[in-house]
């Protein structure tokens, strides 16, 4: 495949990828080549939403340079069409100024948008405002049914449930001809020259790590950083206030859940998000995969990426 011109570090939510890429940063500076990070967290995006997003704090950043963190207000709307341009501008330039680029982070979709050769398709907001009248008046059963008579492959790669993908799939068949324009390709091509490492865990010690990061979040202020959220729009963002974690917070703060009530759904979504995480990533054929707590991770991750240069 060649030397890449992009690292990647991925993997389910309590891995420590964060950790593994400044690891990495730090060592390719020590061989005497720069790195910087680029954020592939859909949720980390978003200023002002840290403690749930697990986001590194500036000072614990090892002045490793950080892009695509804290460039979205609450209030608007995440989409990986949106996204793909912003990353690939940004590691376009960090090697055009002979750096390496590390793109970090779990948002599957968000990832593979940026590591694979693929097109997005444009949008019409007439479509869309007609789809999304339907799907509020509706429900996403019906538009679900329309989408599986168009292209059954497509609809089941969705699901019945997830309403805005149903419609931008509707949207993008009305502009194109065929839902499965929106679509990652089955059998991708990489945007650039990539070296992938993943990091993986079992499931009993994730599980417990992920429960007892949940309880962490609220111990460290949750509560606190959703109450100012609000102020500011969280209740209106499409997006953000979906986020695990802050709509339970928002539950809690609005006295339709009890606090042990918004932790234990938020640790059970927790767990089902890394899951998905976990089979989206194994899709991936050229991925070196390490396990979390391996004495010899750094190193190892080192020598794959290393590896990979030579």
């Amino acid at each position: 495949m060649g030397a890449p011109q992009l690292i990647a570090v991925v993997g389910p939510t309590g891995t420590g990828k964060s950790e593994l890429s400044l690891n990495l940063a730090e060592a390719l500076r020590f061989g005497g080549a720069d790195a910087e990070i680029v954020n592939a967290d859909a949720m980390q995006l978003y200023r002002g939403m840290d403690i749930g997003t697990a986001k590194l704090p500036v000072t614990e950043r090892r002045g490793v340079p950080h892009h695509l963190l804290d460039v979205l207000d609450v209030d608007e709307e995440a989409t990986v069409a949106r996204y793909q341009p912003l990353a690939r501008d940004a590691i376009t330039d960090i090697l055009d100024r002979g750096k390496f680029p590390i793109l970090v982070g779990g948002s599957g979709l968000y990832v593979s948008s940026v590591l694979y050769d693929f097109q997005f398709p444009g949008s019409d907001a007439g479509i869309r405002a007609r789809l999304e009248d339907e799907l509020a008046a509706l429900g996403p059963g019906t538009l679900y049914q329309r989408l599986a008579a168009l292209d059954a492959g497509v609809a089941a790669r969705i699901g019945p449930h997830n309403g805005r993908r149903i419609v931008r799939a509707l949207e993008v068949a009305e502009l194109t001809g065929s839902p499965v324009a929106g679509m990652l390709p089955e059998e991708p091509v990489y945007w650039r020259t990539t070296s992938i490492v993943g990091l993986t865990a079992p499931r009993p010690e994730l599980t417990a790590r992920l429960d007892q990061r949940v309880h962490g979040m609220w111990d460290a202020g949750l509560l606190d950083e959703v109450h100012a959220l609000l102020g500011v729009g969280l209740d209106r963002g499409v997006t953000a206030s979906r986020a695990i974690g802050y709509a339970q917070a928002v539950k809690q703060l609005t006295g339709t859940a009890s606090q042990a009530e918004a932790i234990e759904e938020t640790q059970a979504l927790t767990r089902r998000y890394a899951r998905r995480q976990v089979s989206w990533f194994k899709r991936y054929a050229d991925i070196a995969w390490l396990e979390y707590d391996a004495p010899d991770l750094v190193s190892r991750a080192v020598a794959s990426v290393l590896g990979n240069l030579g």
